[in-house]
């Protein structure tokens, strides 16, 4: 017992023998398979990625997941290789979210890896991945995938250039809703001034369908409550008791380089209703086609100043 108790502490994959049949497996070797036969059952058409030159093995690269996963190819290679760390939650939703993972196959994800299974109602992280495959093949238009509470999921590349990386927020911070009532002056940037309180209604209408769908209890319900004791405006707009899940729509967005694009918002939800894509398109032939085709410009430029940027 006490060389069980050790072992334990020095190595967190360690379970004893006796406590179940996921507990009696190699959790390291277990995970390495997995993560690599469902590498090599991707291919780069699948996750919006060029084919790029001859491939001498079947599949995604190593350093091609760990792209997708926003994770280091060492670090990701030592996974496969059962050399790392017990992986956190975080990785494994990245994991499951790179790999195209559904549901059942994010849950086995989870147990090879020593955790629990998180609540697929309120999981926050894991992407419908029926909603990731129809994002990989937008890339002439700006298109991202949400949750109820305004959390960018995961963007393309013309979306992340038009609105900016809304995945690296942390904390509440990650839901738009809490920035445009919190950070008016950056948040509402995007929008024209004359919109902004069209758009304040339609927020909070959004979360208050959420509210009713997920429980006072989740975290929409704790949203509501901070924005109350932290927003004025917020609380005289739940007080007006609208309802509505609004996605599409005809709107202006205002780009610091390109300037006004007019737009037209569609949504795609999953069969809950707890993921909605939404894609941005533009007439073709208009400007506002033109100013989203030079949106890739801006955003391959803006990419080359970070990566040259001082750490």
């Amino acid at each position: 017992m006490a060389e069980s108790v050790e072992r334990g502490i020095r190595n967190p994959w360690y379970r004893p023998h006796h406590t179940g049949t996921m507990d009696r497996m190699d959790h390291r070797t277990a995970l390495a398979e997995f993560l690599r036969s469902h590498r090599q059952a991707l291919q780069p058409s699948d996750v919006g990625l060029p084919a790029g030159p001859r491939r001498r093995t079947p599949g995604l690269r190593r350093e091609e997941v760990a792209q997708l996963a926003l994770m280091s190819t060492d670090y990701y290679t030592r996974l496969e290789q059962q050399r790392g760390p017990q992986p956190s939650v975080q990785i494994l939703a990245s994991l499951a979210r790179a790999l195209r993972l559904t549901d059942d196959e994010r849950d086995y994800l989870y147990r090879v890896a020593g955790h629990g299974i998180p609540d697929r109602t309120s999981d926050p992280d894991h992407v419908s991945p029926a909603l990731l495959r129809v994002l990989d093949q937008l890339r002439d238009t700006p298109a991202l995938i949400l949750n109820p509470l305004g959390e960018t999921l995961v963007q393309n590349d013309l979306a992340r250039a038009l609105y900016g990386d809304t995945t690296a927020y942390t904390g509440w911070e990650r839901s738009d809703i809490f920035r445009w009532f919190t950070h008016p002056g950056t948040a509402r940037a995007i929008y024209p001034v004359d919109d902004r309180d069209r758009q304040s209604r339609t927020l909070v209408a959004n979360l208050r369908v959420a509210v009713a769908a997920l429980g006072s209890g989740s975290r929409a319900g704790e949203l509501v409550r901070l924005l109350q004791r932290t927003s004025p405006e917020f609380s005289s707009l739940w007080d007006m008791q609208e309802v509505a899940q609004r996605f599409a729509d005809h709107k202006v967005l205002v780009h610091p380089v390109v300037g006004d694009i007019e737009v037209d918002c569609q949504v795609l939800f999953t069969e809950d209703r707890m993921q909605a894509l939404l894609v941005l398109t533009a007439a073709p032939g208009t400007s506002a086609a033109e100013k989203i085709r030079l949106l890739g410009v801006v955003g391959i430029q803006n990419l080359s100043s970070d990566a040259s940027a001082p750490r």
